[in-house]
């Protein structure tokens, strides 16, 4: 009896999800716990195993997005792969051609559009995979529908011709009505086989391409999005030339420059003799993409969030990690970083101001009295917030494994759902690409976030004297609903103090 898998509980919002790719083919020999797929929501891509030895029959397709609990593919135990039929002996006569007739029942499908999502109530019309009066199959793919969730695909619900009502681009509403099919029994008469090889062979070189040659699967279109390439500039290895992950992963920008021109004579405008480009590209938000704006949006709506200023002077730490990084390395084989000290720094203060630790539910403040420090990482998919659970708690070689951790889960796309929700504060360092300042926005529902920047040599006054110190600006944003400016500041202030005294995070006074 065949083992059903269905799509497992990932999260607690989150209701459906995408094929992003099958590793496996239908019919492949698979093992148990092998990884055969990838699946993605619109927070993270995790990985689907086999829960039997067996042979895969795959029932949704690459792109689809599935429910919560839906079965999406099949695995036989101990089958083995069918064998192919041989091929029949060619004959030197001429084929007869096939005078199979149509036959029309008179019925009419219509089509609408299907419910994707509890909170979905419209998609758009990607591409429509068939043309007006084609001959289509039952459960084939001809179109491709979006919404602001994910791309799926739309198989025909009878065998017959297709008649299309909603064009390219269009959007409708849950419901709408699509296309209709006038249902039939059969395909209608076709050419003599030879011709159809013919203009087969004429047409596309021979090559035997789908509909999905040059389509990227969705997480293929995430990563070729996030490296500004065409996905008319690479070429597809997946089944029937789809575009794949590893496809995108391996792409690299065209180094092609553009043709030189004979330098004209200066009539009115100059005229470009070489270089430079006036084309412009329109790409589709991805779901992540979508996902991160509409929150950055609703943040801004929602919360009064202002931002507060200050400096620290980073030389007592840069000396206490030149003089003992080797030694922590040795020890704790993890690297001696600025994240452990700020993150140590945030948890002391965070106990002495709990409303910068808060957060509003409704009509209630909600304090905790742990620190629960989200840590903000780029991405090739965007940008993700995994928490450090208990930093309070933790040593400084504790949290450095951490960050380095959660960094690279974050990085190859392996962080779960569990990992990235419930922070209580939020730390961000835009230092790292040379940021000299900024106001970060809130991450909700938290009332506040760090922001760290770079270091830079600055002169300062100290004791009276002009001395040059490498001077990091310090951004705290907060909600001003539940943080008031006299909180705001005098956190950020014991965040400074502590930094330029790292021997009061050691002895916690």
């Amino acid at each position: 009896m065949a083992i059903q898998i269905k799509v497992p509980t990932v999260g607690e919002s989150i209701s459906e999800v995408t094929i992003a790719n099958w590793l496996k083919k239908d019919g492949d020999v698979v093992k148990l716990d092998e990884v055969i797929a990838e699946l993605e929501s619109d927070k993270a891509t995790f990985e689907l195993t086999a829960q039997s030895d067996g042979v895969l029959k795959i029932l949704k397709q690459q792109g689809t997005t599935v429910p919560i609990g839906e079965t999406i593919c099949e695995i036989e135990p101990g089958a083995a792969q069918a064998p192919q039929p041989p091929k029949a002996p060619a004959t030197a006569s001429t084929p007869q051609p096939q005078k199979t007739e149509s036959k029309v029942s008179g019925g009419i499908k219509e089509m609408k559009v299907p419910a994707v999502g509890e909170s979905i109530t419209e998609v758009t019309i990607s591409t429509w995979l068939k043309k007006e009066g084609d001959f289509v199959k039952l459960d084939e793919v001809i179109a491709e529908v979006e919404s602001d969730k994910a791309t799926f695909e739309l198989p025909a619900e009878a065998t017959g011709i297709l008649h299309i009502v909603a064009k390219e681009k269009e959007t409708l509403p849950i419901g709408g009505l699509i296309c209709k099919i006038e249902i039939t029994g059969e395909s209608p008469v076709t050419e003599p086989q030879e011709k159809k090889e013919t203009a087969v062979s004429a047409s596309s070189g021979g090559s035997d391409k789908s509909y999905a040659a040059g389509h990227p699967s969705p997480a293929a279109a995430k990563i070729l999005s996030e490296k500004g390439i065409p996905a008319n500039q690479v070429q597809g290895n997946g089944v029937g030339g789809r575009i794949t992950k590893e496809d995108a992963v391996k792409a690299q920008p065209s180094t092609t420059k553009p043709a030189e021109t004979k330098a004209q004579p200066s009539q009115a405008a100059p005229v470009i003799s070489s270089g430079g480009s006036r084309n412009i590209r329109k790409e589709k938000m991805t779901s992540l993409r979508k996902t991160i704006a509409k929150r950055l949006v609703s943040v801004k709506n929602e919360t009064a969030m202002l931002t507060t200023f200050n400096e620290v002077d980073m030389k007592p730490i840069m000396d206490m990690r030149s003089k003992y990084k080797d030694q922590f390395k040795e020890k704790y084989g993890v690297g001696l970083g600025f994240m452990s000290f700020f993150t140590k720094a945030v948890c002391a203060a965070l106990k002495d101001f709990p409303a910068v630790n808060a957060s509003v539910e409704g009509d209630e403040i909600v304090y905790h009295d742990y620190c629960d420090i989200s840590i903000a990482v780029s991405t090739p998919r965007g940008l993700v917030v995994p928490v450090i659970r208990n930093a309070e708690l933790l040593s400084f070689n504790q949290i450095e494994g951490e960050v380095v951790r959660l960094a690279t889960k974050g990085r190859d796309g392996k962080l779960s759902i569990e990992e990235m929700t419930g922070g209580t504060f939020s730390i961000t360092n835009g230092g790292v690409f040379g940021s000299m300042l900024s106001t970060p926005i809130l991450n909700p529902p938290q009332s506040a976030i760090l922001g760290m920047h770079n270091i830079v040599e600055r002169p300062v006054v100290k004791n009276g004297e002009i001395v040059v110190r490498p001077i990091m600006y310090l951004a705290l944003s907060y909600d001003h609903r539940i943080v008031d400016g006299r909180e705001s500041v005098s956190f950020l202030v014991r965040v400074k103090e502590m930094l330029e005294d790292p021997g009061r995070l050691i002895l916690g006074v």
